[in-house]
């Protein structure tokens, strides 16, 4: 992790303190702050690291594979199954940790199902009728305010607060300036290695950096340093040569 604004580093100590507790948590932030990042973190400095890591987007998985993804199936449960079935998500994560990001992009009907793993840490594969144990912790993300979905009747209030055990809110890049330095020189040290490069930041540039509010947080950040040494004509990078408006 990187991290040197005082903003972040209070997160990263309450990141810290929870990973050890195996309870679920619940991280909050804007799109593009690092949310699985932490989440990795969270889980490297579990009694679980050695165990499985498997994250999931469920906003990019259409509906209608979302239920055989996150809980398997038996074999012939429909159509163009395997013949052997598959594990889910959580069974294959049995002993690990889930990383459920954009979890208030998840279906109304899936809720239920989460809930149940949550409850009782079993799962019941697409066209299966015995429930299989699964012993997983849960991370979850979102960039979305589940407590205004729950009063919209788009999120089920009782999986809202088995989600909410632990939340951490990682505050927006714009609110956490010292931090921009170190991302921008941690990028740089990859890129370079990446395109064989000696590339570096004008101090003008690093100016302009600063002062951007970047919408698309971290990951707007790494897109623009990695832009910028792909285009630039020298070893110096200058103002006119950033993806970003002045």
């Amino acid at each position: 992790m990187v991290a040197a604004d005082p903003r972040t580093l209070e997160v990263l100590a309450r990141a810290q303190k929870v990973a050890t507790l195996d309870t679920t948590v619940l991280l909050l932030g804007e799109t593009g702050v690092g949310k699985e990042q932490f989440a990795r973190y969270i889980y490297e400095n579990s009694a679980r690291a050695r165990q499985s890591f498997i994250g999931i987007n469920c906003g990019a998985i259409p509906a209608s594979l979302i239920e055989s993804e996150l809980f398997g199936y038996e074999k012939g449960a429909f159509t163009g199954a395997s013949k052997e079935g598959k594990m889910g998500v959580f069974e294959s994560a049995d002993k690990g940790t889930v990383f459920l990001d954009e979890v208030g992009d998840l279906p109304l009907e899936m809720q239920v199902h989460l809930l149940r793993v949550l409850q009782e840490m079993q799962v019941r594969r697409v066209g299966g009728v015995r429930s299989i144990s699964v012993d997983v912790r849960i991370i979850a993300a979102t960039n979305r305010n589940l407590l205004d979905m729950v009063h919209e009747k788009t999120f089920r209030e009782d999986l809202y607060y088995r989600l909410n055990v632990v939340p951490i809110e990682i505050p927006p890049l714009r609110e956490r300036k010292r931090d921009i330095r170190p991302l921008v020189e941690s990028f740089l040290k990859d890129m370079n290695k990446k395109y064989r490069y000696q590339k570096r930041f004008a101090d003008a540039a690093m100016e302009i950096l600063y002062s951007y509010v970047w919408p698309g947080n971290v990951r707007e950040l790494k897109n623009v340093v990695e832009q910028a040494v792909i285009l630039s004509a020298g070893d110096e990078i200058q103002p006119s040569e950033l993806p970003i408006a002045c």
